[in-house]
């Protein structure tokens, strides 16, 4: 059986238009440039059509990966979600006990993870330091920059 991944309804959703515009915006628009460059004859030096061939096998390798993640997606709907532990799907407020920094995430699947969005895979290390933990706890998490400590200020489902 294979493996479910999880993704919030929003995710889902994205993913499911990134399918549709590859399949129905950006397929059509790089087979019409790879018959336009097929058109200028000599095809082992015209760099149109190598780079318009690059750019398929990209588009259809990018299809077949989002075309399994939604076909194993376990959506979760994080408004459904309640309680003060740290879950799949919440968003955390955090404190750098070192600078007195916060920060705010929300714990997400692999293909939704955008950290300028403030979204971390549930892969991610302090993902999974903050998982089961409550408001009020103290977590410490080994980063590329050293060990970081962080109190949880706030847990919640939005």
């Amino acid at each position: 059986m294979e493996e479910k991944i999880p993704m919030t309804t929003n995710g889902y959703n994205d993913l499911t238009n990134e399918l549709k515009r590859l399949k129905f915006e950006e397929r059509p628009r790089i087979v019409a440039a790879i018959e336009e460059a097929r058109a200028h004859g000599d095809l082992s030096e015209n760099a149109e059509y190598h780079s318009a061939r690059e750019q398929q096998s990209f588009n259809e390798g990018r299809i077949m990966e989002l075309e399994s993640a939604l076909a194993h997606a376990q959506v979760i709907n994080v408004k459904e979600l309640s309680g003060d532990k740290v879950l799949f799907g919440s968003t955390v407020t955090l404190e750098d006990s070192e600078t007195g920094i916060q920060h705010k995430y929300q714990i997400v699947g692999k293909y939704e993870a955008n950290l300028e969005k403030g979204l971390i895979s549930l892969l991610s290390p302090i993902a999974r330091a903050l998982i089961g933990k409550k408001t009020g706890d103290f977590v410490d998490v080994q980063t590329p920059k050293g060990e970081k400590s962080y109190e949880i200020l706030d847990v919640q489902f939005i």
